[in-house]
């Protein structure tokens, strides 16, 4: 749509990235308040932040590299071209995961409970860089004739040129926003609600809608393993995983309100 928002000589300032950056800040300012609600220090968040970025980002562009070799084997240098799009979420939030949970164990504070706090922040992330997608043209939609499909104009966008496709960054911006007003209610309405169960529906909602959105998706998908491209199989692990922890714990206890959480880091 409007790969390049402005361009000043030889330099030019990246829409998607400027997104990108408008998604961390909204996402930090929304997790500071989760925090400060819990109790977390805002220099350990502040902290924390540039550790999820960072390994967020390294595993984000891994995993797209990975499903995409035969292309960067040819042009190893467009690896570090991160500015230009080519992120797999999933990627990104499993190494960010894993070195969040580092962190937070090294500082003695509850994972799951700083797991519960940056689930909303993350979907309102996600919704505000997808719209950075769809300015570059990357997670580009499935041709379609539907009256809502988009063209896409620009030569410098990703997306094929002139075709009607799914807005499909537009629909998982949208779910993503849902999701985000959905967690931050529960999380501040309920401040009794167990540990994790905000993050575990945070990956029950996102895996959902993640894949739902990968059958509009026409970009490359990396191969199929059993009918279900990585994205796909990736989500519907999330969903089982996550909804079998909340049936359980329901069942349990005979409502969403119980302990089996609270005793897990």
């Amino acid at each position: 749509m409007h790969p390049i928002l402005l361009q000043l000589g030889p330099l030019s300032l990246r829409t998607y990235g400027a997104l990108i950056a408008a998604a961390f800040l909204a996402a930090l300012r929304v997790a500071k308040r989760a925090a400060r609600l819990k109790g977390i220090p805002e220099k350990f968040l502040m902290d924390l932040s540039i550790i999820l970025v960072l390994s967020g980002l390294v595993g984000a562009r891994l995993f797209y590299v990975l499903l995409n070799t035969p292309y960067y084997a040819s042009y190893p240098l467009e690896i570090f071209k991160v500015w230009e799009g080519g992120l797999v979420f999933y990627g990104g939030f499993l190494t960010a995961a894993a070195a969040g949970k580092l962190y937070a164990r090294l500082h003695k504070i509850s994972a799951l409970v700083l797991a519960d706090c940056l689930s909303p922040a993350l979907a309102l992330g996600q919704a505000i860089g997808r719209w950075g997608c769809f300015f570059a043209g990357c997670c580009y939609g499935r041709p379609t004739a539907l009256p809502w499909a988009v063209r896409f104009k620009d030569p410098a966008s990703l997306a094929p040129l002139d075709v009607g496709l799914h807005p499909v960054q537009i629909y998982e911006a949208l779910g993503s926003l849902g999701i985000a007003f959905f967690l931050w209610v529960r999380l501040t309405k309920k401040p009794d609600a167990p540990r994790g169960q905000v993050f575990w529906l945070y990956v029950l909602l996102y895996g959902v809608l993640r894949f739902i959105t990968e059958m509009f998706r026409g970009d490359d998908r990396g191969p199929q393993w059993a009918a279900l491209y990585p994205s796909q199989g990736i989500a519907l692990i999330a969903i089982l995983l996550s909804a079998s922890l909340l049936i359980a714990h329901a069942a349990s206890t005979g409502d969403m309100h119980g302990t089996a959480f609270q005793n897990k880091k």
